[in-house]
């Protein structure tokens, strides 16, 4: 699903050149579900940004669904975006006087898609929003504005979900139901990526990659992998080391 050998990206700020990414080398695998953590000023939205195509590296290759887009136009990053990348972002993003059916179903009409408000409703229903279609976000709680975010992302069927810290804006409990709706997005195939700060939010996914001053950063522990060589399933993981995707349990469901 996603490859992306030796990122390099640089920004200059005051006089000086800060290496956001450093030789950035990692692999993600279809269906896994797989959180991207690192402290502030680490890269990580940085890379964020170049997994979503927000954004392209100074050097390094980086793959989508076997697509090499690390030098696209910004129209066919577009393209991509629209058609292959489901966001959902820490401060939900909501349109205020938008029912949550309409927010859901609003990037179908950007694309001409007739079956939108059809698709729309199917979304919210599997995020566990059927009977709050109407409402509109400041009728809803945060954890109801954060499913309808999700919804929304999903709408289009992207190859993968990316989230930038999408516990950020809740409180621990709300946060944990929020997550434990990815793991069920995951269970049903889709691909997601969390970017977090927050360990304890990174342990709700299947693996882990730690970055750290641009570079991706190897622990003890299996899952978290600095990729190396790809295995038989497309995961890369250290010499010697089994597949991460292997070494973790089946993430049971959770009635919430």
């Amino acid at each position: 699903m996603i490859q992306a050998e030796s990122l390099c990206k640089s920004y200059e700020l005051g006089g000086q050149t800060v290496h956001a990414l450093d030789r950035v080398t990692f692999g993600i695998g279809e269906g896994q579900m797989v959180a991207v953590r690192g402290p502030s000023g680490s890269g990580k939205s940085t890379l964020m940004n170049i997994i979503g195509c927000l954004d392209r590296t100074d050097s390094g290759t980086y793959k989508l669904a076997g697509q090499d887009v690390s030098q696209l136009s910004d129209n066919r990053l577009a393209e991509i975006r629209n058609s292959r990348i489901g966001f959902v972002f820490q401060m939900f993003n909501l349109l205020p006087r938008m029912s949550a059916l309409e927010n859901v179903e609003l990037p179908l009409l950007y694309a001409g898609r007739r079956d939108a408000r059809d698709r729309a409703r199917e979304a919210l229903a599997e995020v566990g929003l059927a009977d709050r279609s109407h409402h509109e976000p400041n009728q809803l709680s945060g954890g109801q504005r954060q499913r309808v975010a999700i919804a929304r992302a999903i709408v289009g069927n992207p190859s993968i979900i990316l989230a930038d810290e999408p516990t950020g804006a809740l409180d621990s409990h709300t946060g944990d139901e929020i997550l434990s709706l990815f793991q069920r997005l995951n269970q049903r195939g889709r691909t997601i990526v969390v970017v977090t700060h927050d360990a304890a939010v990174a342990r709700h996914c299947r693996r882990e990659l730690v970055i750290r001053d641009g570079r991706m950063v190897e622990t003890p522990d299996f899952d978290t992998v600095r990729l190396t060589r790809p295995d038989r399933d497309g995961i890369v993981s250290p010499p010697g080391a089994q597949s991460a995707a292997s070494s973790v349990a089946p993430v049971a469901s959770e009635a919430h």
